[in-house]
């Protein structure tokens, strides 16, 4: 059986390491580095594996030490809270959009990647509607209330002229 508390000592015997890490990591918008995310609890993005790590977008570096982020995945979705794009040959990732947040540069382990130029004007303007326009809609009925969701924003609906 599965056991959450198991789970959260474990990533807190990972995040008080991961605290007490001295080296500095240079990194900048665009970048994707795999990250201690950790255990999390409800609804939060996991990491996996036993250092709780996750890929993750660098949406906007605030100073050398946090920055804000989007957790990836291979797993496609679509709907208002998701943004696929290709940063790996032949591999599409899902941006997490909705579950955004700010990050400490101590949870670095190794850059592995940018998504290009294009796709992250996209990607940007996408977020930008989830967290500040009224309308928006989750790939799957039913999983928020019907009053939220007047129509779905896919990525066929992103125009952006460089």
């Amino acid at each position: 059986m599965y056991d959450k508390s198991l789970k959260l000592d474990q990533w807190n015997d990972v995040k008080q390491i991961t605290e007490k890490t001295k080296k500095k990591v240079y990194f900048k918008e665009r970048d994707i580095f795999w990250l201690k995310i950790g255990e999390n609890i409800g609804f939060e993005q996991n990491g996996k594996g036993n250092k709780f790590q996750r890929p993750v977008l660098v949406v906007k570096r605030y100073t050398n030490d946090m920055f804000l982020g989007i957790p990836l995945s291979t797993t496609l979705r679509e709907g208002s809270f998701y943004f696929q794009f290709e940063f790996i040959k032949g591999q599409m990732s899902t941006a997490l959009l909705v579950q955004h947040r700010l990050f400490s540069s101590k949870r670095f382990i190794k850059k592995i990647g940018k998504i290009n130029q294009n796709d992250f004007i996209c990607l940007k303007k996408k977020l930008f509607n989830l967290i500040f326009e009224e309308d928006f809609c989750p790939s799957k009925e039913g999983t928020i209330p019907k009053e939220n969701c007047t129509k779905s924003i896919t990525q066929k609906d992103i125009k952006v002229k460089i």
